[in-house]
């Protein structure tokens, strides 16, 4: 399962074999003052919290969204799994906007 590892500068979205198989990307990285926000949402797919289209990756509706979710104003990479909760990082720059990832 997909987790955040903070360091002493750097975020890292650490992806298993098979999450990088179906998200079409490898691990990655931003650095920490990117940070903007880190919150939870309990419902991860509600509009609130997901935005645009899937492209790449793989999606199964309420079972499994992992890869980028395009829109107009940029993207965010997802790892949810089912109806758990999830921890939404928001970044300044960067090639996402977001992390949106089960916890």
């Amino acid at each position: 399962m997909a987790k955040v590892i903070e360091s002493k500068d750097k975020l890292t979205l650490q992806l298993s074999f098979w999450e990088k198989i179906f998200a079409l990307h490898n691990t990655l990285s931003v650095d920490k003052s990117s940070l903007i926000e880190k919150k939870v949402a309990q419902k991860p797919w509600s509009s609130e919290v997901l935005k645009g289209t899937r492209a790449p990756g793989t999606g199964f509706p309420f079972l499994i969204l992992l890869g980028t979710m395009r829109y107009k104003d940029g993207k965010d990479f997802t790892a949810i799994y089912k109806k758990r909760p999830v921890e939404i990082y928001t970044f300044k720059d960067g090639p996402f906007k977001r992390w949106i990832v089960s916890k």
